[in-house]
């Protein structure tokens, strides 16, 4: 059992634990019985928050849509009473990146769209509720995954408004089967719309934004972190160690070198590395920060997590793992502190290198 204090989603009644497992990987990597022991073991050391969404598993494809959920609607039937103890988050996917199996590639997610999403969700989820219930990306045209700039000639018009989409949610939360809603790799622009548009019209009120935060993306600290503490919303802050980038385990090998480790996300899957977490950039700031903690007596895992973990502008971290052993290293991170010289240190290295990732 670990020592957590709940913190509070923004204005919504959702406490959860500061740090939140993520289950992406449950249905690709990781089969449904190591996940079932992930899932025990999470529970079992005080861990009340899961996230998931509808298009998981990741790398995203049509086999394995919806897999994710299902293997935790197959694990809440085979342990009765543990949804009760657990905040469950989930997402709809935004208009489509490719993915064509999901509403036929539409370019649009209407309020008939998100409505429908989460009742499939329901079913997969075996629930009858979903307490966290976010939009995966916006709809509007963002910079994101990999994607440094806006560029306003690339919104598509006629799509569905935020104030559309809030009332799709709005029907969820009005009829039980959501509780508060959140957003996933928002802009400053749109977090505050959502919470204006909530506001003028009596709508539900985003409670949290899941975006990527880590030592070799920081983009959060550009603005979003004043929006959020701002208007009062939580971050969930994903990728804590950049796909694996902040673990050290890519330091000598590279990607696809001799020694590189087998199964691992980037090492495993070309469409991953083509991404953020694959450029040559960002694996040369991981070094430097991996470094940095053996010089101060850390592993990269514990520097990168005790980032997050102790960052103020972080609600909670959502920690990816593929076995047990992981799941306990990240665990016993928390509690980790950082002096103010390291902490310096790490700003020196973003000074220079910047985010890489982003």
């Amino acid at each position: 059992m670990s020592d957590f204090s709940l913190v509070q989603l923004g204005r919504s009644d959702l406490n959860v634990t500061p740090i939140c497992l993520g289950t992406m990987t449950f249905g690709e990597q990781v089969d449904e019985a190591t996940a079932f022991a992930i899932l025990d073991r999470s529970l079992e050391r005080g861990v009340n928050f899961i996230d998931t969404a509808e298009m998981y598993a990741v790398p995203a494809r049509a086999e394995t849509y919806g897999a994710t959920e299902r293997i935790l609607g197959n694990w809440f039937a085979s342990r009765p009473g543990a949804r009760e103890r657990l905040v469950l988050a989930s997402k709809v996917a935004g208009p489509s990146r490719g993915s064509t199996w999901i509403r036929n590639g539409s370019q649009n997610l209407t309020a008939d769209d998100i409505v429908a999403a989460c009742e499939d969700s329901l079913r997969r989820l075996k629930t009858d509720h979903i307490d966290l219930y976010q939009i995966h990306w916006p709809v509007r045209s963002v910079p994101a995954f990999g994607r440094v700039y806006y560029d306003p000639t690339a919104d598509t018009p006629g799509l569905s408004s935020i104030h559309e989409q809030l009332q799709g949610l709005e029907r969820l939360v009005r009829d039980g089967k959501v509780r508060a809603i959140g957003l996933s790799n928002e802009t400053p622009y749109g977090v505050g719309e959502f919470v204006r548009l909530a506001e003028q019209h009596g709508l539900p009120r985003v409670a949290s934004v899941q975006n990527p935060y880590c030592l070799v993306n920081r983009v959060v600290d550009n603005a979003l972190d004043e929006t959020l503490h701002q208007l009062d919303v939580g971050l969930l802050a994903y990728s804590p160690l950049g796909f694996g980038l902040l673990t050290g385990k890519y330091d000598e090998s590279g990607f696809t070198g001799p020694g590189a480790p087998a199964g691992a996300r980037i090492a495993s899957y070309e469409s991953v590395r083509k991404q953020r977490w694959g450029r040559p950039e960002a694996l040369e700031a991981a070094r430097l920060y991996n470094r940095l903690a053996c010089d101060h007596a850390y592993t990269p895992t514990q520097l990168a997590l005790a980032f997050c973990y102790t960052r103020w502008s972080v609600a909670s971290t959502i920690i990816g793992v593929t076995s047990v052993a992981q799941l306990d290293e990240d665990l016993d991170a928390w509690g980790t502190t950082l002096s103010p010289e390291l902490l310096a240190a790490i700003d020196q290295i973003r000074w220079t290198h910047r985010d890489p990732a982003v």
